[in-house]
C-alpha cells in the first residue's frame, strides 16, 4: 500500500482486518455454553447486565451471590448497567430478572458479541494506535504499522476476549493509555485512565507497584520543590477519581459500611490457594508438596503476600534508587522548559510493569489461567519493537506462544481448538517467527526449540494417549510444569533488563557521572520529544553500560522502539539527528 500511494489506509485496513479476525473467533462457542446449571463467564457478563438495570445499586453486590455474584469493581458494574439498558431497548427478554438466566438465543449472542467489539474498539485499539506514535515516534511508519499488527492480532487476548468471552480489553486498554499519558507527561491524566483500569478490573493491580513507584520515583526525581508539589496532585486526582467510582457506596447515599459489600466481592480470600491448573508457583511446587496438607489457609496467604512482594521489589526499588540518582539534573528541572520533556525514568516503566505483572502472576493468591494477559501486555508492547536478532524478541515471542499453550485445557473446554491452532499460525506466520529454521542459534533459540518440541509432544500424546484412571490430570499437570519455567525466565530476565537500563540512564552509575549538563529544550514543541523516547525494544546488545552513560547531548535517551532502525535516521517532525 506504501507503493501504491495509500499509506493512510494501512492503519484503517489493520483495524478492520483484526475486526474481521475477532468476529471469525466471536462465531466459535464460549465459556459455559450450553452446560447448565452455571454455564461459564459469558453467562456470568450476560447475568451482570441483568441484575444492574432491574436492581438497586446496595443489592448490586449481595443479590444471589450462589449464581454468579457479581465480583468486579464498580466500573464493570456500570457498564454492565449500560450494556443491559441498551440490550433491553432491542430485546427485553435477554435481560429479564431471573427468568433469563442461560438463554443463549441467536440475538442475544450477537448483542454479547457486539458489546466486546465495542468497548474493545473504544478503548484497548486506540490506546495500541496511540501507543505507536508515541513510544515509537523515531520509527519509520512501516515499523509503526508493523507494530501495530503485532499489538492487534495477538493471539491471546483474542481467544480469551472473543473466544471465551470476557472484556480484559478495556482494563489493558485503560492501563496503556495511561501509560501513554506519562510518557507524554501528562501524568494526572494517566492516575486517573489507571485508575478507572482499577475500576473495570482488579487484576490491573498486578501494575500498580510499577505504576505508583513510577510516580512517586518522577515526584523524588523531581526534587524537594516541583516533587511534593506533583506527589499532592497525584494524590489528590487518585482519591478523586476512586471516591466518584465507589461514590454509590459511600455518604450520603450508602452508610459508610456499604463499601464492604464490593470490597469483600473483589477481594475473595476464602476460594483457596489455586482452582484450575495455572502455570504459576504454587500449582508446579504442588506437584511435590501438597500445599494444603502443610499450610493452613491464613498462612498461605501470608506466604502468597511475601513472595510477590519480594517478587516486584527489584522492579520498585530500581525506579526509585534511579530517581535518587538521578536528582544532579535538580538545576535544569527549576525551569519550565524541563517539564516539556520526559523524565529520564520512562524507559524503567516497561520493564517494571512486566517484573510486578508477573510476580502477581507467579506468586499470589488465587491466579486464574487468564491472568498471564497482564503480564503478556508490556512483554507484548516489547516485542513490538525488537528486532528478530535481538533477546527480547526471542523471549517475547517464546513467552506469548507459551502463554497461549498454558491457556490450552481452558480453551479445549470451550470448544476453541480450531481457533487456537489457526491464531498461533497466523501470528507467528505475520511475524516471521520460525524457532525451528536451520542457521546459527543461541542458547536461548535452542531452549525455544526445546520447550516447543515439549508442547508439540505434549498436544500429540493428548490425542492418542488415554489419562490413567489414577492421574486424570496428567495432561494439565504437564502443562503447567512446561509453561511455569518460561514464566520464571521472563521474570527474571525483566529484572536483569531493569537494572541494565537503569545503569545506562545513569541511575546506578556513579554521582559524578550523572552531573552532566542538560540539554536546551527542542526547537519544536512537541508533546513527546522524539530524542528522548523510552527504550521498549532492545535486547542485550542494544543498551548497555558502555553504551548510555547519563544524559546526551540531545536529552536522556537510550534507545527508541527499533533502536536499530531509529538510530540513524533523523526525526522528520524536528531537526533532532540520532547519529
Amino acid at each position: 500500500m506504501h507503493h501504491e500511494h495509500m499509506k493512510a489506509w494501512v492503519v484503517p485496513c489493520l483495524i478492520l482486518a483484526s475486526i474481521w479476525v475477532k468476529w471469525a473467533v466471536g462465531l466459535a462457542s464460549y465459556s459455559g455454553q450450553g452446560t447448565p446449571p452455571m454455564y461459564g463467564d459469558y453467562e456470568a457478563q450476560r447475568h451482570w447486565m441483568e441484575l444492574t438495570i432491574h436492581l438497586p445499586i446496595r443489592q448490586w453486590y449481595t443479590y444471589d451471590l450462589q449464581y454468579w455474584g457479581l465480583d468486579y469493581p464498580p466500573l464493570t458494574a456500570y457498564v454492565s448497567w449500560l450494556c443491559g439498558i441498551l440490550g433491553s431497548w432491542i430485546e427485553p427478554s435477554w435481560f429479564a430478572l431471573y427468568k433469563s438466566r442461560g438463554i443463549e438465543t441467536p440475538g442475544s449472542k450477537v448483542f454479547m458479541r457486539f458489546t466486546v467489539f465495542a468497548f474493545d474498539t473504544l478503548v484497548y485499539v486506540p490506546a495500541l494506535v496511540m501507543f505507536t506514535k508515541v513510544w515509537q515516534g523515531t520509527r519509520s511508519s512501516r515499523r509503526q504499522e508493523l507494530a501495530l499488527a503485532i499489538l492487534l492480532f495477538q493471539p491471546a487476548l483474542i481467544l480469551i476476549d472473543f473466544g471465551h468471552f470476557q472484556y480484559n480489553s478495556v482494563m489493558l486498554g485503560l492501563t496503556l493509555l495511561a501509560a501513554n499519558f506519562f510518557a507524554i507527561e501528562r501524568d494526572l491524566l494517566g492516575a486517573a485512565c489507571f485508575v478507572l483500569s482499577l475500576g473495570f478490573k482488579q487484576m490491573a493491580l498486578y501494575y500498580a507497584p510499577a505504576v505508583g513507584a513510577y510516580l512517586l520515583a518522577k515526584c523524588l526525581y523531581f526534587g524537594p520543590t516541583e516533587g511534593p508539589r506533583l506527589f499532592v496532585r497525584l494524590g489528590l486526582v487518585t482519591v478523586a477519581s476512586f471516591i466518584v467510582l465507589f461514590l454509590p457506596f459511600l455518604p450520603p447515599f450508602a452508610p459508610f459500611s456499604a463499601i464492604l459489600d464490593p470490597i469483600t466481592r473483589i477481594f475473595p480470600f476464602n476460594r483457596g490457594l489455586f482452582e484450575d491448573k495455572v502455570a504459576n508457583f504454587w500449582c508446579a511446587s504442588n506437584v511435590v508438596l501438597k500445599w494444603k496438607y502443610i499450610a493452613s489457609q491464613g498462612v498461605l496467604v501470608k506466604l502468597s503476600a511475601a513472595l510477590t512482594a519480594l517478587g516486584f521489589l527489584p522492579g520498585v526499588c530500581t525506579l526509585l534508587y534511579s530517581a535518587y540518582r538521578l536528582q544532579a539534573q535538580a538545576a535544569a528541572r527549576e525551569t519550565k522548559t524541563e517539564h516539556t520533556r520526559p523524565t529520564p525514568l520512562l524507559p524503567l516503566l516497561p520493564y517494571a510493569l512486566l517484573t510486578s505483572s508477573l510476580s502477581f502472576f507467579l506468586f499470589s493468591f488465587q491466579v486464574h489461567e487468564k491472568t498471564i494477559l497482564v503480564p503478556l501486555l508490556p512483554m507484548t508492547l516489547l516485542l513490538s519493537g525488537s528486532s528478530p536478532e535481538e533477546q527480547t524478541f526471542q523471549l517475547g515471542m517464546l513467552m506469548n506462544n507459551v502463554a497461549v499453550f498454558s491457556m490450552w485445557p481452558l480453551l479445549k473446554r470451550d470448544g476453541l481448538g480450531i481457533q487456537y491452532v489457526a491464531l498461533l499460525v497466523f501470528w507467528n506466520r505475520l511475524i516471521g517467527y520460525n524457532p525451528f529454521s536451520f542457521g546459527k542459534r543461541s542458547l536461548l533459540q535452542l531452549l525455544s526449540i526445546t520447550i516447543y518440541a515439549a508442547c508439540l509432544a505434549l498436544h500429540v500424546a493428548e490425542l492418542i494417549v488415554t489419562p490413567p484412571a489414577h492421574l486424570p490430570d496428567i495432561f494439565p499437570v504437564l502443562n503447567v510444569l512446561i509453561s511455569t519455567p518460561v514464566f520464571a525466565l521472563v521474570w527474571l530476565w525483566s529484572i536483569k533488563r531493569g537494572v541494565e537500563v537503569s545503569w545506562a540512564l545513569g541511575g546506578l552509575g556513579t554521582r559524578s557521572s550523572s552531573k552532566a549538563a542538560p540539554s536546551a529544550p527542542p526547537k519544536k514543541s512537541i508533546p513527546f520529544p522524539a530524542d528522548s523516547r523510552p527504550d521498549l525494544g532492545v535486547g542485550d546488545g542494544d543498551v548497555g553500560v558502555d553504551k548510555v552513560q547519563g544524559p546526551r547531548s540531545s536529552g536522556m535517551r537510550t534507545a527508541s522502539l527499533g533502536v536499530a532502525q531509529g538510530r540513524r535516521r533523523k526525526v522528520r517532525s524536528g531537526s533532532v539527528d540520532f547519529h
